[in-house]
C-alpha cells in the first residue's frame, strides 16, 4: 500500500452519477479502478501522439470477390512485413472476410499502414485500434 497515492477530487453530482452508472454497466467493481483505466487510456493516447513505438490492431472487413483486392492487401502486408507481426483471417460468409493484423512500430508508421489498408478500394470497413507496449503503465 505504500506505493499508492490517495487523491481527493470534487466532481459534479450529476456527472458522478452518470459515471457510476457507466461503470456499473461495464462491470467495474470500484471507482478507483475505473479512474486508473481512464488514466491509462490517456497515457496510451499520449504515447501514440509522441511517436514512440506502439502496438495496435488493424481490422478490415471486405468482400473477397472484389477484383484484385486480396492480392492488393497481400502485397501491402508483404511491403510492411517489418511492422505486421501477426494476422488473422476469418471467412464471415461466402463473400465477406474479416482480417485483423497486429502491428508494431513508430506510431507514424502504424498509422500510415492502417491508412493504406483501410483506404484500399473494396475495403468496406476498417479500424485502427491503438494499444500500448505497456512500458511505463505500471
Amino acid at each position: 500500500m505504500k506505493d499508492l497515492a490517495r487523491v481527493a477530487i470534487s466532481i459534479d453530482k450529476r456527472l458522478m452519477a452518470r459515471f457510476d452508472k457507466a461503470m456499473e454497466e461495464k462491470g467495474c467493481t470500484n471507482r478507483s479502478e475505473a479512474i486508473r483505466d481512464l488514466m491509462r487510456e490517456a497515457l496510451v493516447e499520449r504515447e501514440w501522439e509522441s511517436g514512440e513505438e506502439v502496438v495496435g490492431t488493424i481490422t478490415l472487413v471486405y468482400n473477397h470477390h472484389t477484383r484484385e483486392l486480396s492480392d492488393t492487401l497481400n502485397d501491402l502486408q508483404h511491403h510492411f512485413y517489418h511492422s505486421i507481426i501477426s494476422n488473422l483471417h476469418v471467412h464471415l460468409d461466402e463473400h465477406n472476410c474479416l482480417e485483423v493484423m497486429v502491428v508494431r512500430g513508430p506510431s507514424s508508421d502504424v498509422r500510415k499502414i492502417a491508412d493504406r489498408m483501410i483506404g484500399t478500394r473494396g475495403v468496406v470497413h476498417g479500424k485502427l485500434t491503438m494499444a500500448t507496449t505497456g512500458k511505463g503503465l505500471h
